[in-house]
């Protein structure tokens, strides 16, 4: 086989995980770039990743869909440069300062760990990250023990998508203030977080009392063990990604752990109950 060959069978592999279902299940059939947006188990390595994806020009058809525009912005530096506006506003409750080009640093978003996670009110509008007509989307970079939040801009501009802007604020200030307080404690404080389980809590997936794990099933399992269902991470910071879904006020949240490398995924559903954020159910 020759060299390029197996440069752009890589590629096609390592742009295989990004925006899939990250479950045990088979992935649905999709069409054109979209089959290109994920990272394959077999590529674990992000710089070997990012050092293909620099190396072969992404199509023209990934800025249909953002996902797969996004997985090329945060793995080429070469991408990445050509698609912000700079001078880059950053603006602030103190006022707007500006990012020359010159003076940017590579921004590799959840690049190198293992998942991202999303937060959504209901199932329907999860499928609002499929949705190719969208032209402005906000990727939130959430620091939760700092209480801040990134926000940034991105909107397709002439069929193209590009970074126009980075908003910083603080979490009381974001529409799902309430819901992500709550998150700093639950996922920090493991006295808080024992109060704020359902015991026994519902569970869709694999059946965790089986061998066969595509056997899916109905269950409850005991609260202590809902980590066991989750990738590692200090509970920090989290990402979310604002696909132009507006949030409302509602009792019903969805935080959802995507795997990049490993196809897992798992959601957690919480329900606003009697003024109480409370976690009701695990899906895998």
């Amino acid at each position: 086989m020759k060299k390029g060959v197996i440069v752009v069978v890589i590629l096609c592999v390592a742009m295989i995980s990004f925006n899939t279902g990250c479950t045990d299940k088979k992935p649905e059939h999709v069409d054109s770039v979209s089959t290109d947006s994920f990272v394959a188990d077999t590529i674990k390595d992000s710089d070997t990743v990012a050092m293909i994806v620099e190396e072969t020009p992404m199509p023209k058809a990934a800025d249909e869909l953002f996902d797969d525009f996004f997985f090329n912005f945060i793995n080429s530096k070469p991408l990445q440069r050509g698609r912000i506006a700079f001078p880059l506003a950053v603006k602030s409750d103190e006022g707007v300062s500006y990012v020359k080009r010159k003076d940017w640093q590579m921004e590799h978003f959840f690049r190198d760990q293992e998942f991202y996670t999303l937060i959504f009110d209901s199932e329907k509008q999860m499928g609002v990250v499929k949705d190719t007509t969208i032209d402005n989307v906000v990727v939130e970079k959430i620091r939760l023990n700092d209480g801040l939040v990134e926000q940034f801009q991105f909107n397709r501009i002439g069929g193209k998508w590009a970074m126009t802007e980075i908003r910083n604020t603080s979490v009381e200030n974001v529409n799902n203030a309430s819901f992500l307080l709550f998150l700093h404690r639950f996922l920090n404080e493991p006295g808080f977080q024992a109060e704020r389980i359902e015991d026994p809590l519902k569970y869709y997936g694999p059946d965790p009392d089986g061998e066969d794990d595509s056997k899916y099933v109905n269950t409850s399992i005991s609260a202590d063990t809902w980590k066991s269902y989750l990738p590692q991470f200090d509970g920090s910071m989290l990402y979310n990604i604002l696909y132009g879904q507006k949030y409302s006020a509602g009792k019903k949240k969805i935080l959802q752990f995507k795997g990049i490398a490993n196809g897992l995924e798992t959601e957690l559903i919480f329900k606003e109950i009697e003024g109480e954020w409370k976690l009701i159910e695990l899906k895998v």
